[in-house]
């Protein structure tokens, strides 16, 4: 299943991080004594709802043999006070009817990042 790994040296708060082949980096912005080299770590948390959700509508898509050219979704973290939220809006490309778009929809609620951050999740933490 999925993996990464994260390392912070001295400088703030630039984060190499390996996921699975691939090589990213993180920092914070500016107002929070970062250099903004990569995108924040919620940055990465919507990102990754919002590449789920596109992959898995292309994916159904594809296997429905429906006419879909393109899949956009606009995925913000939302912190109010104690209230946090995702806010993802979806934006369909292509011939598809009004059924097919609320199928989509309902697709988009049940994708696997979308489910796991509705579940919660267990972490279990180790210390070498």
């Amino acid at each position: 299943m999925a993996r990464a790994r994260a390392s912070i040296g001295r400088t703030n708060y630039a984060t190499a991080i390996t996921a699975g082949r691939h090589r990213l980096e993180a920092d914070e912005g500016p107002e929070l004594g970062g250099q903004d080299s990569g995108p924040a770590p919620y940055d990465l948390l919507v990102a990754a709802l919002g590449a789920c959700t596109v992959i898995t509508l292309r994916m159904y898509a594809e296997r429905k043999q429906w006419p879909v050219e393109a899949v956009h979704a606009d995925v913000h973290f939302v912190r109010e006070g104690d209230d946090q939220r995702i806010d993802r809006h979806l934006r369909i490309e292509g011939t598809v009817d009004a059924e097919q778009r609320k199928r989509m929809a309902e697709i988009a609620e049940r994708t696997p990042v979308t489910l796991s951050l509705k579940r919660g999740l267990e972490i279990r933490t180790t210390l070498d």
